[in-house]
């Protein structure tokens, strides 16, 4: 899965570049429709040009971790009074754009415009919902600022120094999150105190009486050998300074709210479908994180039938293997003998850079393209790691100051089987997230909001759909290995019944738990992670398994229909050449490809 910041909301917005326009085509066209096509490019360059901005200096964190340094002393205004202005001038966007006339622009940007239009109404859509007054996550937020340093320049001193400045300005954040979760729990839009009950602990992580011992310091142990010591020793003591007499009482405030108000105010109920206009606000979600109409009682239907599938070629391995006993003792054997686990985080972590680098030299003979930036495998960090999933991928920075990182969890490596290590590299880094998403921030001909957005469905779509071309790159060599990758793709499947489950069908969270339990491998600790995750982020759960299926189709779809001359680089090479897409346009685009690959 790929990250996203916890206080970034991205919007679609940037620069194309102009297409060039034969003189052919000026002389056929005629004045009057080349002026028209002038007057609509220049419009919608403009009002893109103007979005992107508002984008920059209104999510300014989403900048820096662009590589952006304009912003980067500022965090980004939270204030509900803040949150309705910027939704304003989203509106106001989206009507400018209406006012441009589409057919006017070339092809390419009429894809654009179409694109843009589809993200402009989902951030309008979503908004009235009220989501933004659900401000607390239980997989990181305010309470983990600090994390934010992995994802900024730590260059120069100005890098530092912003910094600096930024971490004076966390007791704002802390006001306006507070003022955000008051007016939640005066409306009754709170969440599941499940998980709430994980916060306390990682606020607790921030309430150092020493500010040198905080995790915020933490940026300022190792500063670069090009620093003089007069800076170094100016940074970390300024940094001392700002730890203890602003950070530290924020987050004091943070606790006293948080304990005494806000937990005892959240609810025992765990789905979306319980909060107000609940039941629409899911039904939405599902629609916009799997980019098509099918409603949650139609993606419940297919996760049934898919989980039904996966478990009979389950079974065909464990016959392989000759296990005395069933299905349900094969996964308790998997969950609890040792030889599937290592003792301690040091060679769980090796295993992960081993893998991933026997996996890179096989890149080219399923790809044509592959990106310049590399990637890099990190821990995640000690503080989220026990509340969080078993990996996730972060984009690299959009000036190429940092390479993408595929972050493994160390926590506890004995829950973390090493069947699974294979799988879960093919799917974060390559040939999945990282290949996927460095590439399309390659296409230097594509609109920015192209390049640094994108949808669930494609971006995960293609991490579900990697985890099969891990057979031919030479994984998945012994039974268990092959039952590791049936298992990732029994947990997609799995989430389209446990997610519509307990969104929309009023499912307790034991059902889900349950539910998972009896059908995918994974441990006890990764399943309850993983069902609270799903509690949390309503929808997103959904995009994998329906963007892979898509993927698979579209894949046999060309193989049925060039026979021996199907050739899988190409294949791929123009499945990722346009970026992330919805699924209906990727569908069109694939389409127009075989046409053009057909004798």
């Amino acid at each position: 899965m790929t990250s996203s910041a916890t206080m970034i909301s991205p919007l679609a917005a940037t620069r194309p570049l102009r297409q060039s326009v034969s003189l052919l085509f000026l002389l056929l066209a005629g004045l009057a429709g080349n002026s028209a096509l002038a007057d609509a490019e220049r419009d919608f360059t403009q009002l893109l040009d103007e979005a992107w901005e508002f984008q920059m200096s209104e999510y300014p964190t989403f900048a820096s971790y662009l590589g952006d340094r304009r912003f980067n002393d500022r965090w980004g205004d939270q204030s509900i009074t803040a949150i309705k202005q910027r939704n304003a001038a989203i509106a106001d966007f989206r009507q400018r754009l209406a006012n441009i006339d589409k057919a006017a622009l070339n092809d390419v940007d009429q894809i654009n415009y179409a694109l843009f239009a589809r993200e402009l109404d989902s951030e309008l859509r979503e908004h009235r919902f009220d989501d933004y007054l659900l401000p607390f996550s239980h997989r990181g937020g305010v309470q983990t600022l600090n994390e934010y340093t992995n994802g900024i320049p730590q260059e120069t001193v100005k890098d530092y120094e912003d910094w600096l400045v930024r971490m004076g300005k966390i007791d704002t954040v802390v006001e306006q999150t507070i003022a955000l979760a008051e007016e939640g729990r005066k409306k009754g839009i709170v969440p599941p105190a499940i998980l709430m009950q994980r916060v306390p602990d990682q606020i607790a992580t921030q309430l150092v009486e020493n500010g040198a011992d905080s995790p915020f310091y933490t940026f300022f142990e190792s500063l670069p050998k090009s620093f003089s010591a007069a800076d170094s020793d100016r940074l970390q003591a300024s940094a001392i300074r700002t730890i203890e007499q602003s950070v530290v009482p924020a987050y004091r405030r943070l606790e006293r709210y948080f304990n005494d108000t806000y937990l005892p105010a959240s609810r025992d109920t765990i789905g979306l479908s319980e909060l107000p206009n609940g039941a629409e606000w899911y039904e939405f979600l599902a629609e916009d994180f799997t980019t098509t109409d099918m409603t949650p009682d139609e993606i419940h239907a297919l996760g049934l039938r898919e989980v039904a599938r996966i478990r009979s070629e389950m079974q065909l391995i464990i016959d392989e293997l000759e296990f005395d006993g069933s299905f349900q003792d094969f996964l308790a054997f998997l969950r609890t003998d040792p030889q599937f686990y290592f003792d301690n985080p040091d060679d769980l972590y090796e295993a992960y850079l081993a893998t991933s680098k026997r996996i890179d030299p096989e890149l080219v003979r399923l790809f044509g393209k592959l990106p310049r930036m590399p990637y890099g495998v990190k821990p995640i960090p000690d503080a989220t790691a026990p509340d969080t999933t078993t990996a996730y991928y972060t984009r690299p920075a959009a000036d190429g100051s940092r390479a993408g990182i595929y972050w493994v969890n160390l926590y506890m490596p004995e829950v973390r089987p090493k069947y699974e290590i294979e799988v879960l590299t093919v799917h974060e880094a390559m040939p999945g997230h990282h290949l996927q998403i460095a590439l399309q921030q390659e296409l230097g001909e594509m609109p920015n909001f192209r390049r640094f957005s994108g949808f669930t469905a494609f971006t995960e779509g293609w991490g579900l759909y990697s985890e099969s071309l891990g057979h031919e790159l030479g994984l998945y060599k012994d039974p268990y290995s092959r039952f590791g990758a049936l298992t990732y793709e029994m947990w997609r499947a799995v989430r389209l019944v446990v997610d519509t489950g307990m969104h929309s069908k009023g499912w307790t969270r034991q059902q889900a738990i349950d539910f998972f339990t009896q059908n995918a491998a994974k441990t006890e600790h990764d399943i309850v992670n993983e069902i609270d995750r799903y509690i949390g982020n309503p929808g997103q759960a959904l995009a994998y398994k329906i963007g892979q299926l898509k993927i698979q189709s579209l894949r046999e779809q060309a193989e049925q229909a060039l026979g021996a001359q199907f050739d899988i680089r190409a294949f791929h090479d123009e499945l990722l050449g346009a970026g992330a897409l919805p699924l209906d346009l990727l569908e069109q685009r694939m389409n127009a490809w075989l046409l053009t690959q057909q004798p």
